[in-house]
């Protein structure tokens, strides 16, 4: 009899509790919509269950049709309620990267083929975001959670819910996401290998681009192999050499991970400083450079190798 516990799991298996499986959007339908009595729904049933009783007890024609009348007011929200999201479709947008244990966004799109009343999601565990109003067409928002480990990340799954219109009912739908996250490594002080590479500089033959010359500028600075083919005069660009350059790498005899953190946050310092910087980490090297484009390479580095 090996079939019957498997049957009696599945149909003691609850419907509202199981993972849901990652897509990139989701249509909220009858098979993806779960609605039961509010708080308030269910005082409400209970009072119109009373006054059933009562207008059966003493005959009250009044009574009874009050009674009626809460209960089917009570039909009429349930469908009211389902309708509120029914037919509503998500969708994961690229969510930009964040850091590890700080607050995050991850961007969602809405979209509708008609206006809606009041609702709100959240990602499970994490603040609500909530919308008295939802127009028509495409509504983007910007979901809040946190994540602990770097790398790239899934969110929990995002919940969405209305109580609309009449308050007696409770309406949601789960989805998980499938578009990850990257999560760069939490930020912490701490110490840092730090060197500079050695760099071989012979005069004027170190210089890496060219300029439109201006006046009064020295005949050395003009690059006068370009004005032999034929190009008009233009200067040469040279490097600072007092512009000193760092190679980060993990400091010795710290556990990687941790390595990683002070890493994050030495980065992120001498990026809003100015300065030029590149990483080594393991197998990976990045030469020194500057701007949002570097910055965000270190960091992924830091994430994912």
């Amino acid at each position: 009899m090996p079939v019957v516990p498997h049957v009696m799991e599945r149909r003691t298996a609850n419907p509202f509790s199981r993972p849901s499986r990652p897509c990139a959007d989701l249509k909220l339908g009858q098979r993806t919509l779960y609605i039961v009595p509010s708080r308030f729904g269910a005082l409400w049933i209970t009072g119109a269950g009373l006054l059933l009783l009562v207008a059966i007890q003493t005959g009250s024609n009044s009574t009874l049709l009050l009674a009626f009348v809460m209960l089917g007011l009570m039909l009429l929200a349930m469908f009211l309620t389902h309708d509120t999201l029914q037919g509503l479709t998500l969708r994961c947008d690229q969510p930009s990267p964040m850091f590890a244990c700080e607050p995050a966004t991850y961007p969602l799109t809405l979209e509708s083929p008609t206006a809606r009343p009041r609702c709100s999601l959240r990602v499970q565990g994490h603040a609500v975001v909530v919308r008295d109003h939802l127009a028509a067409g495409s509504t983007n928002l910007l979901l809040p959670w946190v994540a602990e480990n770097r790398g790239w990340q899934l969110p929990p799954p995002v919940t969405i819910e209305t109580i609309a219109p009449l308050g007696l009912f409770i309406c949601w739908g789960r989805w998980q996401p499938k578009q990850p996250q990257l999560i760069w490594p939490r930020r912490r002080p701490g110490p840092v290998s730090e060197r500079q590479p050695s760099r071989a500089r012979d005069g004027l033959e170190e210089w890496h681009d060219l300029r439109p010359l201006r006046e009064g500028e020295r005949p050395a600075l003009v690059d006068w192999s370009s004005v032999a083919r034929g190009k008009p005069l233009q200067a040469k660009v040279f490097n600072d050499p007092e512009e000193p350059e760092l190679i980060l790498a993990p400091a010795p005899g710290l556990a990687l991970d941790t390595a990683r953190e002070h890493l994050a946050d030495r980065i992120w310092r001498l990026h809003h400083s100015g300065a030029c910087y590149g990483l080594q980490i393991q197998s990976f090297n990045l030469a020194p450079s500057k701007g949002v484009r570097h910055r965000d390479a270190c960091l992924e580095a830091l994430a994912t190798v």
